[in-house]
């Protein structure tokens, strides 16, 4: 799936630790497949920030291979769920959620205005998702982990974070070494034992050469 990022600069790196927190799904990285709701953000961001805004394409992974190695929540338009699940998110007194990646509509600026709203008790729940159902179609996704990075590929290469980088250099390489095709060198890397150990964050392996990762997955596949 295409999707992508507005931004007032462009984005070199993707740097988790950076991202606000108590957003619609929590803090994480965001991108929309729609690319005119990326370039407004962009131009809305860039206003304030004094730049014109830039707007970055990635290609994300959106596979059954996805599913099985990320804890993804998926919200198929405004309903109480999603409406449950923004306000909780918004609420800087609640933890954050365990899921990797969270996709779903936007609570835009109307919509949050509705929100405070509904918490203020001037509009009842039901009324709230009443007038959600005529809303214009919005949609967004939140890469949460580091582990859900590797699922986003930069189309131009230059924004992905040093934990993407290992992966896409390895799939790389896969694909060469076995003569196969991307999605099926990228499968059989995500599957992997190499790859849950280099996903855990208290291994460090992220931090090692590309290189040595890959020996390591050379050994484990024979």
């Amino acid at each position: 799936m295409q999707v992508y990022h507005g931004s007032y600069t462009k984005i070199e790196k993707i740097d988790l630790s950076q991202c606000m927190p108590n957003k619609d799904f929590g803090q994480g990285f965001y991108v929309t497949k729609f690319r005119h709701h990326a370039e407004s953000w962009a131009r809305n961001i860039g206003r304030r920030h004094g730049t014109e805004g830039v707007v970055t394409e990635f290609l994300f992974y959106d596979s059954p291979f996805t599913e099985r190695l990320c804890k993804v929540k998926h919200f198929d338009g405004y309903n109480e769920t999603w409406l449950d699940f923004v306000v909780e998110n918004r609420n800087p007194m609640k933890p954050m959620h365990d899921f990797d990646i969270v996709e779903g509509p936007v609570a835009d600026d109307k919509v949050q205005n509705r929100i405070n709203d509904f918490l203020k008790e001037k509009i009842s729940k039901p009324d709230f998702l009443q007038e959600l159902m005529y809303h214009e179609e919005t949609h967004q996704i939140c890469f949460c982990t580091l582990k859900s990075l590797l699922t986003l590929k930069s189309v131009n290469k230059t924004a992905t974070s040093e934990f993407a980088h290992l992966g896409e250099a390895i799939v790389e390489r896969l694909m060469i070494d076995k003569d196969i095709d991307e999605l099926q060198a990228t499968d059989l890397f995500y599957t992997s034992e190499t790859f849950i150990r280099l996903s855990d964050e208290s291994t460090k392996l992220y931090e090692r050469p590309w290189q040595e990762i890959y020996e390591m997955l050379k050994k484990e596949l024979g």
